[in-house]
């Protein structure tokens, strides 16, 4: 089925494939930041707010710029910001339609709070508050789902803690250096490769009709995160995420009862990177779990730097789920429900 274009052009009629396939470019997008004075105050923690695919890209950037970043660094999802937000915050609203009620709402309160403001969105409130209030934002490209918009978000991201003097901006580089490379990864996923050339293709297979797990380290756990919103938007399919070693203190305990043909598919996302120890219980926990549910499969992240693993497990992200929910016929692009929460939420 997922070698057959008829079939493939009438369960994926938007032709979020492609869009997958283009997801490359963001990483060499150009990024320019308006009103973009700042008055040089000593940033002492930031907190980035946003919600799904949105927050996606902070937690990605905290994963890779956790030995970079000197002062803590929060991600909130959620309508109100922490006591912790001050004069010498930087507080950074994301939120790719610049609607999403949460991140408005902190929004509003970090102003009231006197914090160094930036934005993050295509349009919506947050950009009219930007242009309203002269704070400093990056408006990202507004044809895309959000779920499939994390580079421009994480390539805006990086720019701003640049800006503000957090990070060094050769980070920003390491990005677009990783654009070509990730390109020639993303073509050997494409609908026109066939299924037995197609890693992508080969995984989607594996969890179909199950729900998925997917497991990732103190590194990947992003990436963990990423895939179940890919299955969760593109297959409309429920999965779940955790991370390893927090797994160990709780779930893996309860893989342990009923039968071992679970409804489940069980993937592990691996980074050579990853502590020496994580890798090994990932590795232990399967084997002594053996029996009690599917074994894992594992997919060892691409990529000789962590930004490269980060971003080849974000794109592949979306080719699997997509390629799910052609097997699930359903349409990977529309989230009517979403929506429609949003309307009955007004």
């Amino acid at each position: 089925m997922l070698d057959d274009d008829n079939v493939i052009k009438q369960r994926d009629p938007e032709d979020a494939l492609s869009v997958a396939g283009n997801e490359y470019a963001q990483a060499e997008s150009d990024v320019t930041i308006w009103d973009s004075e700042n008055d040089g105050r000593v940033i002492t923690n930031i907190v980035v707010a946003g919600m799904g695919g949105s927050a996606l890209a902070a937690l990605l950037a905290k994963a890779w710029l956790k030995n970079d970043i000197k002062v803590p660094f929060e991600v909130l999802r959620s309508y109100d910001i922490p006591a912790s937000v001050g004069e010498n915050t930087l507080f950074i609203a994301s939120s790719y339609s610049g609607n999403t009620e949460e991140t408005v709402s902190a929004l509003e309160q970090a102003t009231v709070k006197g914090a160094q403001l930036a934005i993050l969105a295509a349009g919506g409130t947050l950009i009219d508050m930007a242009g309203s209030y002269k704070i400093a934002h990056i408006s990202i490209p507004d044809h895309l789902q959000p779920r499939m918009a994390v580079i421009y978000n994480l390539r805006g991201l990086i720019e701003l803690l640049v800006h503000f003097g957090i990070i060094d901006a050769s980070r920003n580089d390491e990005i677009k250096e990783a654009a070509g490379w990730l390109k020639n990864e993303s073509v050997a996923w494409g609908k026109d490769v066939r299924t037995e050339h197609n890693y992508a293709k080969q995984l989607a297979l594996l969890a179909v009709g199950k729900t998925p797990v997917f497991y990732g380290g103190a590194l990947t756990a992003p990436v963990a995160y990423k895939w179940k919103i890919s299955w969760n938007e593109n297959a409309k399919n429920v999965s779940f995420w955790n991370e390893y070693s927090e797994f160990n203190h709780n779930e893996f305990i309860g893989w342990t009862s009923h039968p071992v043909e679970k409804p489940f598919a069980v993937f592990d996302l691996i980074s050579h990177l990853e502590h020496p120890q994580i890798l090994k219980r990932f590795e232990i926990s399967d084997r002594l779990l053996s029996g009690m549910r599917p074994k894992s499969t594992v997919v060892t992240l691409k990529g000789d730097s962590l930004i490269q693993q980060l971003l080849w497990g974000s794109v592949l992200a979306d080719f699997v789920s997509i390629y799910v929910a052609i097997l699930n016929n359903a349409d990977p692009t529309p989230v009517g429900l979403i929506e429609k929460l949003k309307t009955e939420l007004v």
